[in-house]
């Protein structure tokens, strides 16, 4: 059991676990000169049958709550340190808050310095906190007075700690491996080494991750879970991880950082939450408020976006998104604290719901619903709620991620769950049957109208049958559709199976002796004229010939009177979206051209026509990637 304490400065915190313990948390001479505690302390005390308590001492100072913070999450169990002589005060209130916000209640209270009072004040304090924990999730947790100069009293708390760690629900180790970094620093002859808790999942000797947000990758030398070396660690313990890899040097390493498994790794930098206003708060919250935010032992700027009303009061909650100064790690379910904009006075905290938050459509119907999905207690719950509510499907992958579900856990889960699946898209099976019906309704009635075209492209197709799915889901419904032989394929075109177009002879021997020159220069090839030149053949019929087979999906129209076989468009395709990884999703002319060996203007003709396509967007001077773009043509 992980045990964290809580108070106000100088009400005997530090004190109170070396008699427990027999360490002293204050590790560095700052502490030592002035007496008080500045940073994490962290301590172990053995259990009578086996395991250890482990004990994060953390400052109580006002200045010092961001440090306070750092240790407070993944805590099991919370003890807060009252003095005798002086009672509650500010930091007690704020720190008891704080545990509230976190979403503890398993906890006692230490009233510490009793050899300093009379019996009279003893009750009295006693009294004053009763008040202060009445409406707080900690309102029954019992009142320890002891002495941590004389002992009086230590052996009534040890006996419920003790008892209070062999009824703590045993910690399943689910989920991907997330240890949240509170401390790192290098020891001669064994390396760096980092501690903190871990949240889920477990570790290795010898396991590879990933530092994150960084996704620097390492290797796990050694590990000490509970100050004990082991081969493993888990769920619910603090560990110490002696790290190596080619590219980590301790500076590349900071508090808030996390250790991951390489599925976890998914730094956000928009979160929507359930956001809590303390009924304590100075004043309403109001649209793109900077505050502190604290999550894991990460503290970055914020800013907040309300998704419920304009403003929030102290005492509400509700739904908002969180916009971060710099990516941090984080999923669902993790629990953090907002602190004001000159991280004074805590303001509120919550929950995050979806680390992977859109920053468009974030007020839809559509959105609230996968929101109120995710609120939802555990994963089988929350998949049904959001196939339900979500007609554009639910993307297999982001919900496996923001559950941090193991590849086989997710796939349980998926066994299980009556739905229909399109790559990694699924739904419901009436509104697949639906999607499915409307695909086919929708080819239909465009070959009964356009009797002389083979088919809509996936573009066109998506916007026709089925507007609400973005264009990579579609691709993927589409990709279904193939496979299963309900629609077909020529080229570009999409079709039902039975639709046909044919050329006459004459037209036939035409684009046989056509295409090969077509595909000499796949990424040039002639146009119009140069076709018509090279086969001695009037420009106007080539041009009607060229039109025809665009129609039937045998070419693609890429520019005006520039045809391309679908092949080389696939490929160009290709090139771009490499080239858009590689330039952190810019695509520019000159080296889009140089990639494809072409001359300046075709390749910003041929950029200008995945841009219709809808694969790029032009931002300035280069074109972008779409968010969920599909290939143009449907795998």
């Amino acid at each position: 059991m992980i045990i964290g304490t809580a108070g106000h400065i100088d009400h005997g915190k530090t004190a109170l676990v070396k008699a427990l313990t027999g360490v002293d948390a204050d590790r560095l001479k700052e502490e030592k000169a002035r007496g008080i505690t500045v940073d994490l302390g962290y301590a172990y005390a053995p259990l009578p049958g086996g395991g250890a308590l482990g004990f994060i001492d953390v400052p109580g100072h006002e200045k010092l709550v961001h440090n306070m913070l750092a240790g407070a999450t993944g805590i099991d169990f919370a003890l807060l340190a009252v003095a005798a002589d002086d009672g509650p005060m500010p930091q007690t209130r704020e720190h008891l808050q704080i545990l509230g916000l976190l979403g503890l209640a398993r906890g006692a209270v230490a009233l510490t310095k009793t050899d300093r009072v009379s019996a009279w004040r003893l009750d009295e304090a006693q009294a004053e906190i009763r008040a202060l924990l009445h409406a707080t999730p900690f309102a029954s947790s019992p009142i320890f007075p002891l002495s941590s100069v004389s002992g009086a009293g230590l052996g009534a708390l040890q006996a419920h700690l003790a008892e209070a760690a062999a009824g703590l629900p045993a910690r399943i180790a689910a989920g991907n491996f997330r240890l949240a970094v509170d401390r790192c620093f290098t020891l001669a002859g064994t390396g760096t080494v980092v501690t903190g808790t871990v949240f889920s999942g477990e570790v290795r000797v010898g396991d590879r991750l990933l530092l994150s947000p960084s996704g620097i990758p390492v290797r796990v030398r050694g590990i000490h879970a509970q100050n004990r070396p082991a081969e493993r660690g888990f769920a619910g313990q603090r560990c110490a991880l002696n790290l190596a890899g080619a590219q980590l040097e301790k500076s590349a390493i900071r508090r808030g950082d996390w250790v991951v498994a390489p599925a976890a790794h998914a730094p956000a930098q928009r979160l929507d939450v359930r956001l809590k206003l303390l009924d304590a708060a100075p004043a309403p919250l109001r649209h793109w408020t900077p505050l502190h935010l604290h999550l894991g032992a990460a503290d970055v700027m914020a800013r907040v976006v309300l998704l419920q009303g304009e403003t929030l009061e102290p005492g509400g909650e509700a739904l908002a998104q969180l916009v971060l100064d710099r990516p941090v790690g984080a999923l669902r379910g993790d629990r953090f604290i907002v602190r004001d904009q000159g991280a004074k006075r805590t303001v509120g905290g919550g929950m995050v719901l979806d680390a992977q938050a859109p920053a468009r459509k974030r007020r839809t119907p559509q959105r609230f619903a996968m929101l109120a999905a995710l609120e939802q207690l555990g994963p089988e719950a929350s998949l049904s709620a959001a196939l339900d509510g979500a007609p554009e499907g639910v993307d297999l992958a982001s919900f496996a991620l923001n559950w941090n579900l193991t590849r086989e856990e997710a796939e349980a889960l998926w066994r299980d769950a009556p739905m229909a699946t399109a790559g990694r898209t699924c739904f419901v099976p009436a509104r697949w049957d639906a999607l499915r019906r409307r695909v086919r309704e929708t080819l239909a009635a465009e070959h009964r109208a356009s009797p002389d075209t083979l088919g809509p492209d996936a573009g066109r197709l998506r916007r026709m049958a089925a507007p609400e799915l973005a264009p990579a889901t579609f691709g993927a419904v589409m990709g279904r559709l193939l496979e299963e032989k309900e629609i077909a394929r020529t080229g570009s075109r999409l079709h039902l199976p039975g639709h046909r177009l044919t050329l006459a002879p004459a037209d036939r021997a035409l684009w046989q002796r056509a295409s090969p020159l077509l595909s000499e220069q796949p990424f040039q090839p002639p146009r119009v004229r140069d076709l018509a030149r090279a086969l001695n053949i009037d420009e106007q019929r080539m041009r009607l010939l060229m039109q025809r087979l665009a129609a039937m999906g045998e070419v693609v129209a890429v520019a005006h009177d520039h045809y391309f076989m679908p092949q080389a468009v696939q490929a160009l395709e290709a090139e771009a979206r490499r080239l858009a990884r590689e330039e952190q999703g810019a695509i520019a002319a000159a080296p889009f051209r140089d990639r494809i060996g072409t001359g300046r203007k075709l390749a910003i003709q041929i950029l200008e026509f995945l841009d219709r396509s809808g694969v790029t967007r032009r931002t300035g001077e280069v074109h972008r990637l779409r968010e969920n773009s599909s290939a143009i043509f449907i795998p």
